[in-house]
């Protein structure tokens, strides 16, 4: 049974409130849906959040290397793709295109076989824990006292929020946003946080070891670029926090490289970016081998499969923007229970369907 056709939306769905993390501000999120039809009829579906020129590459190159493939043959799909888009350029848009089609790819595969994805895979594990993800900068103590007690009232046992503001230059604020985390959270919940690359290495060791010895904070995502792996490296030696980094990986090799040089205690991947549930797999099995703890980045509807077939693993991000617009999007999006996602084992492949009314106005032509 062969890959009939490629089918490619593109949504944008405005924020509910202002964000901003350490480095950015914004006020909508992208999503590519790519729609895998087999000559049955059968059709699977995969996403990536990403520019809209994601759609572009899928339309005119990446269509083209998957058509008429065997829906079996997902890794050869793959290298097809991959081997596609050389002259493009591969990290970045490209990945982000590859990883929507290869996530529809295993989709389709699983729903033609008539099994949950995460029993094609091979689970380890048939929940997976979680962690709050948001604490925007741009928040309002209000909104932010609303949103963190919120997760802790479903039994989230973890959240993060985001530091760094303005590139590291508003340190007060930022030591006041975790003294105020850790006063709604209470004792006995995980603190986390996320400087998306905003610190300097030594700005980062100093506050990193205020963070953890009067706050109890114990994750500290990209306190540095992850473009500077020996940067990361000096942080992770000289802080009692587990370093964390990978969301903005795209290949393997990225992932090979970073845990050559020992910069991470936590290593991320997202299968929206990393190309798809093939380069997550391939993460998973790179992070086992080192002996390091892998972490889903963002997605949690696509991470929820996923996670259940990483060999080790320590949660997945349950994003704020991600969980609202795939509550919004999908049939499917499982509830939270005791802090986990479990997948529904009677739903096939991801176990999640379009709302196509839902949806509808907000898509863009693209």
């Amino acid at each position: 049974m062969q890959v009939q056709q490629l089918d490619v939306q593109v949504f944008t769905i405005p924020t509910d409130a202002p964000e901003a993390d350490g480095t950015m501000h914004w006020d909508a999120t992208t999503m590519v849906l790519v729609q895998a039809t087999a000559e049955n009829g059968q059709v699977g579906l995969g996403y990536t959040y990403a520019h809209a020129a994601a759609a572009a590459v899928i339309r005119q190159t990446l269509a083209a290397v998957v058509q008429g493939l065997s829906i079996f043959q997902v890794g050869k799909a793959w290298e097809r793709m991959v081997n596609a888009v050389r002259n493009l350029g591969r990290p970045g848009v490209a990945s982000h295109a590859i990883s929507a089609v290869d996530t529809a790819l295993w989709d389709l595969k699983a729903r033609v076989l008539e099994l949950p994805l995460f029993h094609l895979l091979n689970a380890h594990r048939n929940s997976v824990p979680l962690y709050g993800s948001g604490g925007f900068t741009t928040y309002d103590d209000q909104r932010t006292r609303q949103q963190l007690s919120g997760w802790v009232s479903q039994g989230i046992p973890r959240i993060k929020i985001k530091i760094g503001e303005e590139w590291g230059t508003k340190e007060a604020e930022d030591v006041r946003r975790v003294a105020l985390a850790r006063e709604v959270i209470g004792p006995d919940v995980e603190l986390m946080i996320d400087a998306n690359g905003g610190y300097t290495p030594k700005q980062a060791i100093r506050l990193g070891r205020r963070y953890a010895e009067e706050f109890g904070v114990t994750y500290f995502e990209e306190p540095v670029s992850s473009d500077h792996l020996q940067q990361l490296k000096l942080v992770r030696d000289n802080t009692p926090l587990a370093v964390a980094a990978g969301e903005y990986g795209y290949s393997p090799w990225y992932f090979r490289d970073m845990l050559r040089a020992g910069a991470v205690d936590v290593l991320q991947a997202d299968v929206t970016r990393c190309l798809g549930v093939t380069g997550w797999l391939m993460a998973a099995d790179l992070a086992y081998g080192f002996d390091i703890p892998l972490s889903a980045h963002t997605a949690p509807a696509l991470h929820l499969h996923l996670g259940c077939a990483a060999p080790q693993l320590d949660h997945i991000e349950y994003f704020h923007d991600h969980v609202r617009i795939e509550k919004m999007f999908f049939e499917g999006f499982p509830a939270v229970k005791n802090g986990r996602l479990h997948p529904d084992p009677l739903r096939l492949g991801l176990g999640l369907t379009l709302k196509t009314q839902d949806s509808a106005p907000y898509r863009i032509d693209a």
